[in-house]
């Protein structure tokens, strides 16, 4: 039974989150335009909105090459193409494209984009480490992601940092012009700009990982037992990509947001686990304390501590 106060705590919560962002960007905008007087502003307000919305249009096409994804035929992996339609039809959502990386590491992703549509694509590595009702609650995860649109609400606010970290640049590179009478407000407008830009790519990340947690919350209502079996398909995929990577990055950072798990704290999540049976697996992992560090450290991530998320999963389960 998911629970239904700490969901609507969590929907709330990413609302705010999204309203803080726009608030913020609608009044440093505002404020610039004021003191500049001028609209030219605008013209690179469009130009960085342009590139990234072509760059979630072309998204899809780089995942493929960067990742070695390719189309999962119908006849190919049948179980996972019944999983895939059971679960996006409980969704309420049409079935997405069923696609196959050769990553070795366990993982899995969302993605697409109006010219490709929506694709769930699972590694190999996946295949291998986890079982069949812990890729279903994976795939659930990843449905929800669907479900919830965060693809489209992520690109949306991810034009805020880099349209805020332009115009710093801009300020920077004009407050040098000797010709120039205002060097020291343009300059100061650059300084505040960029840090309105540092915000923004905190927060950002912060609505990654409460977008994560959702799609956890996603995966536990659709898939019968979901939440234990999520559980311990992470806490696998932490120690699948460690034992994989002997605890080194694994390089495939471009697109880790993409990830139901980031690979690169795949060392910090598993280092300390002994193994054991799942639930043994599990219960490591959610009795482990987090450290100070860990707590810090947290706030530049696009995804939840693997500690805390067990535990929201078991605490809605």
């Amino acid at each position: 039974m998911v629970n239904e106060a700490g969901l609507w705590k969590l929907r709330l919560t990413m609302v705010g989150t999204l309203a803080v962002i726009i608030g913020i960007s609608t009044l440093a905008f505002t404020t610039i335009l004021w003191y500049l007087d001028i609209l030219d502003l605008y013209s690179l307000a469009v130009t960085v909105i342009a590139f990234n919305v072509l760059q979630w249009l072309i998204s899809p096409y780089l995942v493929n090459i960067f990742y070695g994804v390719r189309p999962l035929a119908s006849n190919e992996k049948p179980q996972l193409h019944a999983m895939i339609e059971q679960i996006s039809s409980r969704s309420g959502i049409k079935s997405p494209q069923l696609m196959l990386s050769k990553l070795q590491i366990p993982n899995a992703f969302a993605y697409g984009s109006p010219l490709t549509g929506n694709r769930i694509a699972v590694t190999e590595g996946l295949l291998t480490d986890l079982e069949n009702e812990e890729i279903e609650a994976v795939i659930g995860h990843e449905v929800g992601h669907i479900v919830h649109r965060d693809m489209q609400v992520m690109m949306v606010v991810s034009c805020l940092p880099s349209l805020f970290y332009f115009l710093s640049r801009s300020f920077l590179w004009n407050s040098n012009d000797r010709n120039r009478r205002d060097n020291g407000g343009v300059a100061l407008f650059g300084a505040i700009t960029m840090l309105v830009y540092f915000a923004l790519t905190l927060l950002n990340l912060s609505l990654s990982r409460q977008r994560e947690y959702y799609a956890d919350q996603h995966a536990s209502q659709v898939v019968n037992d979901g939440a234990r079996k999520l559980s311990e398909g992470l806490a696998k995929i932490s120690t699948g990509t460690y034992d994989r990577t002997s605890g080194r990055n694994v390089g495939v950072s471009s697109f880790k947001t993409l990830m139901i798990a980031d690979p690169d704290h795949a060392s910090q999540d598993a280092a300390v686990l002994r193994g054991g049976n799942d639930s043994e697996l599990v219960n490591e992992v959610i009795n482990r304390r987090i450290s100070s560090v860990e707590g810090f450290f947290e706030i530049f991530s696009t995804h939840p501590n693997i500690v805390k998320r067990l535990r929201a999963l078991n605490e809605s389960s």
